[in-house]
């Protein structure tokens, strides 16, 4: 049985719930043949904590909001990520800190750090895959670790994962989406009489906007989604500035109305399509869809794609974009690859 020791980078939802997971059943993954010891825990607000033999999670989770590592054994009040990250103690870096869409840090650094060291690395993180992708790719090759960032995309809906796995014999040809649910949400509310304004701060208030909603309405987040998945899926070689972005942040009730009376529903649509020339387009935009399109049903902060392909023609896939516990499984799944890869090794 392998045993997996984690640094957990920035533990706000997602990387508390991976250890809460972890620590209410410690054998969860034995019957795919490795456990998970959390060694570390880097935080903006609470330090850095590392114990090689294995950190109490539960005395972790307990400890007040405001409260440091300061007290614990191998515990500081400063967060000394680099540290944390090469430390002799870690095999696998699970990087779950804020999205920076305009140069991808501090993630973008935590990746590079882990990657040097050669250590594995799993990132919820769009803004070093869709900004240094290709670099850091072409580091973990170098270094002989595995980097994943399932949970860049659609958190724990596995998009990247079923197009690399279960469509590698299809070609696929564009793939478009619902890729923010927040956007989705606020849609739908104005679809119900509200406008963009109440229904935003409706968002907000069910917990599905942040206080600051502009990447999401403004479509930059989903222009991030877009270019990783313009990169991953169809071999392009793009970046966020490149694909063609506008939010819902001018849509009105007129918009709804309007398309409504002509039986269809606008969403905010992140597309990456290859033409018969092989030309590549790359885009988010408000859409009003007809009923019959794969993407006019998908409810309330629910996300989805739907991928072209060769052979099956439209494959839809919808599920969670959002939520601790469903974005910690991205985590989980990118674990479980990092797991194969190292059986690969040992068996070439």
């Amino acid at each position: 049985m392998t045993t997996y020791n984690l640094a957990l980078i920035g533990f706000g939802g997602v990387n508390r719930a991976l250890a809460q997971l972890i620590d209410e059943d410690p054998t969860r993954f034995s019957h795919l043949g490795f456990d998970l010891k959390v060694v570390a825990i880097t935080d903006l607000l609470m330090g850095s904590l590392v114990q090689p033999d294995g950190i109490a999670i539960s005395e972790v989770l307990a400890l007040p909001r405001g409260a440091t590592f300061e007290a614990f054994p191998g515990g500081s009040a400063t967060a000394d990520n680099e540290s944390v990250i090469r430390h002799d103690a870690v095999d696998i870096v699970a990087e779950a800190t804020f999205t920076n869409p305009v140069d991808g840090e501090p993630a973008a650094s935590h990746v590079r750090w882990a990657l040097e060291a050669g250590k594995h690395v799993t990132t919820t993180n769009k803004g070093p895959i869709a900004l240094h992708g290709k670099v850091l790719k072409h580091l973990a090759e170098e270094t002989g670790a595995h980097f994943a960032y399932e949970g860049s995309v659609l958190s724990g809906t596995p998009v990247l994962g079923l197009a690399r796995d279960q469509f590698a014999g299809l070609t696929i040809l564009g793939v478009q989406g619902i890729l923010n649910g927040t956007s989705n949400y606020v849609l739908g509310r104005m679809e119900a009489g509200l406008s963009l304004n109440d229904a935003v701060a409706e968002a907000q208030a069910e917990g599905y906007a942040e206080a600051d909603p502009t990447a999401d309405i403004g479509g930059s987040d989903v222009q991030l989604k877009v270019a990783i998945l313009a990169n991953e899926l169809l071999g392009a070689d793009i970046a966020p500035e490149d694909v063609d972005t506008t939010g819902i942040t001018d849509i009105t009730a007129d918009h709804i109305i309007n398309a409504a009376r002509e039986g269809k529903r606008y969403k905010l649509i992140g597309t990456a399509r290859r033409d018969e020339n092989g030309k590549l387009t790359a885009t988010v935009a408000p859409e009003a869809v007809a009923a019959d399109h794969p993407l006019a049903n998908i409810p309330g902060a629910t996300n989805a794609v739907s991928f072209e392909t060769d052979l099956l023609g439209t494959v839809t896939i919808t599920g969670p974009g959002a939520g601790r516990i469903e974005t910690a499984y991205a985590l989980i799944t990118d674990i479980i690859a990092i797991h194969a890869h190292e059986k690969e090794k040992v068996n070439v």
